[in-house]
């Protein structure tokens, strides 16, 4: 398999014997080279010795020489010049465009790492590579987990700025659909950021100051006032949506998006929607306000929003009134909010404006929140990975959903260990687990 052959280059995986090429020239590997994932040669900015020479460039590595034309290699200026060809079946000779011979080296996948890699491939264990996991230093295990940290925040970056080009680059609006994505906790996630984007906030601005306007235009873009119904407060939003839906040539999204099915009254999306109401009406969270909150506290402040007072004695427009309740976002929603949300967004402003400081204070965000507490998190824990923070937690769900579930070990710091653990030790720790 190429790419276990790839992983034993770039980690040096390489047998006791001498390294020679095919000719008889002693190898030496002094750097593997960066890997490469564009188009051109498997390694760049490769070091290697040959015969005492050293030579610096770059390595090409396929499972047969004879792949080298299968892949038109010969016919590309970009492999012209590389200085080793590495393959685990040597079959025929290359040569450089001046008829001079490429230097060769057979090199084989060491077995045990063969019979690791399949281990990992095909169990079932929830993490795969949990017999050596318990076994790593709390050093590596923090390096591997603020690596992930970092890459969890670069991707919610991505998103967010393909957000913000969906928006006409307007940081507002993109702080917004952010923000309401995420007040569909997961279950309507999708649909909340679709109604979101189909919102012109610069035609609800208009009426900021008026939270009846600004509940008929939010209520009327999610569908919800497309039916029919006796309640007096929801012919009111009905009537007023469809004024201010001519005026601002609006079209309300379909109400079957909205899932309801297992959801506690709480989270139903006609509360979350009033909510969201409430916070863009008193000017509550907006970038600047973001951006000066220095501390947690501050943070947590921001998003203390509650209900108007139609909404203290219902969670749908159908429902029978109920006892006046506030229904402020719970401590537990507002931290899912910051994780997902308010730290991303602060990052990803940081890195748009080069502010370390910015970035620095996501960071501190999360590492201030309590961990998530799902199978997941639990599942780690149990394999003796320490969760102790939020940050700690979104480290992990990066492992999980971008190497776990593609069974992309090849990538991962605790799968390199598995993959390098003698068949003696992992043996070893199966009959102690039993």
């Amino acid at each position: 398999m190429e790419e276990l052959l790839h992983y034993v280059w770039k980690h040096k995986i390489f047998p006791l014997s001498q390294l020679c090429t095919t000719d008889g020239r002693v190898v030496e590997v002094l750097n593997p080279g960066v890997h490469n994932t564009d188009a051109g040669p498997d390694f760049i900015d490769a070091k290697v010795k040959l015969d005492g020479t050293v030579w610096v460039g770059n390595v090409e590595i396929h499972q047969k020489t004879s792949d080298w034309f299968r892949h038109h290699h010969d016919t590309d200026a970009a492999y012209q010049n590389i200085i080793l060809h590495v393959a685990s079946d040597i079959d025929q000779p290359l040569f450089y465009p001046n008829g001079a011979e490429i230097p060769q080296l057979r090199l084989e996948v060491p077995l045990y790492v063969k019979e690791n890699y399949a281990t990992l491939r095909q169990n079932d264990a929830r993490p795969r590579c949990r017999e050596v996991v318990g076994t790593l230093s709390t050093f590596l295990i923090h390096n591997w987990m603020t690596s992930l940290t970092l890459e969890r925040f670069e991707e919610r970056t991505r998103q967010i700025m393909q957000r913000r080009e969906a928006l006409d680059k307007n940081w507002e609006d993109t702080l917004f659909v952010t923000l309401a994505r995420n007040f569909g906790f997961g279950i309507n996630g999708d649909a909340f950021e679709q109604w979101a984007h189909s919102i012109p906030m610069s035609a609800v601005a208009k009426h900021r100051d008026d939270l009846f306007q600004i509940e008929a235009i939010f209520f009327g873009q999610a569908g919800l006032l497309d039916g029919e119904g006796e309640d007096d407060y929801y012919l009111r939003l009905q009537k007023e949506y469809r004024y201010l839906r001519q005026k601002f040539t609006l079209t309300p999204m379909s109400a079957s998006a909205w899932k309801f099915l297992r959801l506690r009254p709480q989270n139903f999306p006609h509360i979350r929607i009033a909510q969201l109401a409430m916070l863009y009406y008193e000017q509550r969270l907006n970038l600047s306000r973001l951006l000066n909150a220095e501390h947690l506290d501050e943070v947590n402040a921001l998003l203390l929003t509650h209900v108007s007072d139609y909404w203290r004695t219902h969670y749908t427009f159908d429902s029978q009134p109920t006892k006046p309740m506030e229904k402020h976002l719970s401590p537990a929603s507002i931290d899912l909010i910051i994780i997902n949300s308010v730290a991303p967004m602060l990052f990803t402003y940081g890195k748009y404006k080069s502010d370390q400081h910015l970035c620095d204070r996501a960071f501190s965000l999360w590492e201030q929140l309590k961990a998530e507490n799902n199978a997941i998190i639990r599942d780690w824990a149990a394999a003796g990975v320490p969760c102790e923070n939020a940050a700690d937690s979104q480290a992990l769900l990066q492992l999980h959903r971008n190497y776990c579930m593609r069974r992309d070990c090849l990538r991962c710091n605790f799968g390199y260990e598995y993959l390098k653990r003698t068949p003696d030790f992992l043996r070893e720790r199966e009959e102690g687990d039993s």
